[in-house]
């Protein structure tokens, strides 16, 4: 068994990394103070910063641009989810360095689905400039009236009038919604309301500038609001788009959200355990540095045993996420349905214990804005809900588990 990576993956591995440390890491505090700057000055928190918008053409003349992206001749530049999830740890780092190399969430999902699902129409209008980072979009399922842990439960409505459908319904925690280039909505909504539980529902592409769509509000997590990207709740009242902008047809939404949400939850991981190595990295740096009761804090036995447990588990999730990216690779996402669920659960809870031990290691620094642990700790919560709850993919596993040894004692 090779644990090795790719000559390719470690030559961007290596690209990255010196990329990070000339750009991202001594950027990391100007971001937000360009954001909080927008809102005293400008009155809008919500404009793209310029320093994202500067570094966004130098990575990628260094050629660190849609790597996520596999098997897409419009993104030839694409890696192997396996390539990939070194690559993708890295960034993950740092909370926005993600978009500076245009594989950020949900455009990264949203672009893969568009590859897959979309029409030639649609992938010139909306895939290409995405491709190019010219424009933002986001992905509008989760509803504040249902479960919507349970897609079969979501109620917006999109209703065939002639050559056009009507969407009404409500949608929040739409990440993207606040950014002012997003512009297009990947709507997920029911079509069918009696058909078969999971051939209701239907996803349709919606230009952010319909008439009735309305983005009503940021919605802050922990008290982060995320601008200029946010979660946001909205409307669609009554939205009309042409017939066209269906993806695959009625009936197959079900279908598509578990096509997209496959690589979204494994690039979430692989981005997961790049905040876990950095918290711990950010631990043993000020455990080294900081004296207490006559001896440096990392020689005290309860921190030698939680940096030993950050080690084992950090390396545990990493090694289960790549087992995830091969099968991915090689099988496809269907059979890899199990892996994908186990590191969903396994990622988020290891970066949230790793983060909390960093915090702790720090003190009362570790909760303000001075290292990047609280703000972190705060997105890294979230992950255990985004894409599906732990809940659900426990479940999931289960049934796997069950059915297996099912099999092998009937």
């Amino acid at each position: 068994m090779d644990f090795d990576y790719s000559p390719r993956t470690k030559q961007l591995q290596a690209r990255l990394l010196a990329f990070m440390d000339q750009h991202i890491y001594p950027n990391e505090q100007a971001f937000h103070q360009e954001v909080d700057r927008n809102g005293r000055e400008q009155g809008n928190r919500w404009m793209p910063t310029e320093l994202i918008e500067r570094l966004k053409p130098l990575a990628r003349d260094e050629g660190l641009w849609n790597l996520f992206l596999p098997r897409s001749s419009r993104a030839p530049e694409g890696l192997s989810n396996l390539d990939y999830a070194p690559l993708c740890e890295i960034m993950g780092r740092v909370s926005w360095a993600a978009e500076v190399f245009n594989c950020s969430a949900p455009d990264t999902g949203n672009m893969e689905t568009l590859e897959r699902y979309g029409t030639e129409e649609h992938k010139q209008r909306w895939l290409e400039p995405l491709l190019r980072g010219e424009i933002r979009s986001a992905f509008a399922m989760t509803e504040p009236a249902v479960a919507s842990s349970d897609a079969t439960n979501i109620e917006t409505r999109i209703e065939r009038d002639g050559e056009q459908y009507v969407i009404n319904g409500r949608k929040w925690w739409i990440s993207g919604a606040g950014d002012p280039r997003c512009q297009v909505y990947i709507t997920m909504g029911k079509t069918d309301f009696d058909a078969p539980r999971h051939a209701q529902q239907s996803m349709i592409l919606v230009p952010a500038d319909t008439p009735g769509l309305t983005v009503l509000r940021p919605l802050p997590v922990f008290g982060y609001d995320d601008a200029p990207h946010g979660h946001c709740e909205m409307v669609f009242e009554n939205v009309r788009v042409p017939a066209s902008n269906i993806l695959l047809g009625e009936g197959r939404g079900f279908e598509i959200a578990q096509g997209r949400l496959g690589p979204g939850r494994i690039h979430h991981c692989m981005r997961a355990i790049g905040v876990a190595e950095r918290a711990l990295e950010l631990m043993v740096q000020r455990l080294t540095s900081r004296i207490a009761f006559g001896k440096r804090l990392s020689d005290q036995g309860v921190w030698r045993e939680r940096i030993a447990e950050s080690r084992i588990r950090i390396d545990t999730a990493r090694l289960l996420t790549l087992k995830a990216a091969y099968m991915m690779d090689t099988a496809g996402n269907k059979v890899a349905q199990s892996e994908i669920a186990m590191i969903k659960v396994l990622a988020p809870n290891v970066a949230q214990q790793v983060l909390d031990w960093a915090i702790q290691a720090h003190g009362a620094a570790g909760v303000s804005d001075d290292f990047p642990l609280a703000y972190q700790w705060a997105g890294n919560r979230t992950l255990r809900l985004a894409d599906g709850p732990d809940e659900v993919h426990r479940n999931a596993i289960a049934k796997l588990e069950i059915a297996r040894f099912s099999s092998t004692t009937s």
